[in-house]
């Protein structure tokens, strides 16, 4: 298959897949039509803070610790368990929709994934200080954006399928955009259990 790789705003190698492989990719920018334009647009984009020209990763991580700690305000422990875990279904379809109708296997606008895991930091590690909620920010980002290891290895699993020959594809897709975010956030736990140990 023809290659249709390109960069990104920040280098990082995405895939785009055109409807006529004889012509060129008919690349979706996301914007808030584009956000209107479906519901899963909505979660995918992570209402709006996807669309951030600069660092997209780092704003959807920044709304998802601001809402919670809005609606920490009105859910308790047990009420957040179950939105987290309603969350990752949804955000699976969510992600997929949005990658499928953008053509691009993982875009980076799509931070619907971040917003979900950096709630299951702060919901495993509340009650705790600013200064270390904003320690597990800076760690999350980390594992995200730089994905050492096995962060690595869970984003790379789906960037090669191919929408041309796989119908399951998107789907594979959206999983992929969300697990790598939730391997991150394991990781994130993982260093701040072994700190607390220390």
């Amino acid at each position: 298959m023809k290659d249709f790789s390109h960069s990104n705003t920040f280098g990082a190698a995405v895939t785009v897949f055109p409807e006529d492989p004889g012509q060129p990719p008919p690349i979706v920018r996301p914007s808030f039509r584009f956000m209107l334009s479906h519901p899963a647009h909505w979660l995918g984009l992570g209402f709006g803070s996807g669309l951030s020209r600069i660092a997209p990763g780092t704003s959807g991580t920044l709304w998802a610790w601001i809402s919670f700690a809005v609606l920490s305000h009105w859910l308790n422990t047990a009420a957040w368990a179950w939105v987290i875990g309603l969350s990752l279904p949804i955000g699976w379809w969510a992600c997929s929709v949005t990658a499928r109708n953008m053509r691009v296997l993982d875009p980076g606008s799509v931070v619907w994934d971040e917003i979900a895991a950096f709630w299951l930091v702060l919901w495993l590690v509340m009650p705790t200080s600013l200064v270390a909620q904003a320690m597990a920010f800076g760690l999350f980002r980390f594992f995200d954006a730089v994905k050492p290891g096995p962060v690595g290895w869970a984003d790379a699993l789906f960037h090669h399928v191919d929408p041309q020959t796989d119908r399951h594809a998107w789907t594979k897709a959206g999983f992929g955009i969300m697990f790598d975010d939730l391997v991150a956030a394991g990781c994130t736990l993982l260093v701040i259990a072994l700190w607390k140990l220390i």
